[in-house]
């Protein structure tokens, strides 16, 4: 636990019930993660983070009515300091980079194993970022400003190894 035996308290927001559902449920398992709200949407995103406050907010990148670089922008107007964790099924070349500049600390594919999942969402917590290796590699395609050596070093991770940027370089 990084939060001294206190479960890191979390927000889910995702608009499918099943992926919500289940993450509701097995998050909280060994006792390191308290799930204190959920939404289903966007605007329920931004309403319920306010409310409860959470360490940590797992927002979907891709909701309806608000998509989840929106309700962040909005969220972190209000909570300026709110760590969030951003979760996609596909990352689509420059959203990394919109996500990083908005504030966002971690970035994450729903097809990730869960036990990434803990780990991401304790290394958000303690301000760490936390980014997986295929959207890092995805986002290079995408007019990456890396060194020809900062890309071989990312290639690296498809060997499993994670890498951990600290959350003072942007």
């Amino acid at each position: 636990m990084s939060n001294g035996g206190i479960p890191v308290r979390v927000v889910l927001a995702d608009d499918e019930l099943l992926i919500r559902a289940a993450l509701s449920t097995l998050l909280p398992l060994d006792g390191t993660i308290q799930i204190v709200g959920l939404a289903s949407d966007g605007y329920e995103a931004v309403a319920v983070t306010i409310d409860h406050e959470p360490d940590v907010l797992v927002i979907d990148l891709e909701m309806p009515g608000k998509d989840g670089l929106q309700a962040v922008a909005q969220i972190l107007v209000e909570q300026p300091t709110q760590r969030v964790l951003m979760l996609t099924r596909h990352a689509r070349p420059g959203v990394l980079r919109r996500a990083l500049d908005l504030g966002v600390l971690g970035f994450i594919s729903k097809a990730s194993d869960p036990d990434d999942l803990v780990e991401a969402i304790e290394r958000v917590h303690s301000g760490q970022r936390w980014i997986a290796h295929h959207i890092l590699e995805a986002a290079m395609a995408d007019d990456s400003p890396l060194t020809h050596r900062e890309v071989d070093v990312l290639r690296e991770t498809r060997d499993g190894y994670s890498v951990l940027v600290p959350s003072n370089i942007r």
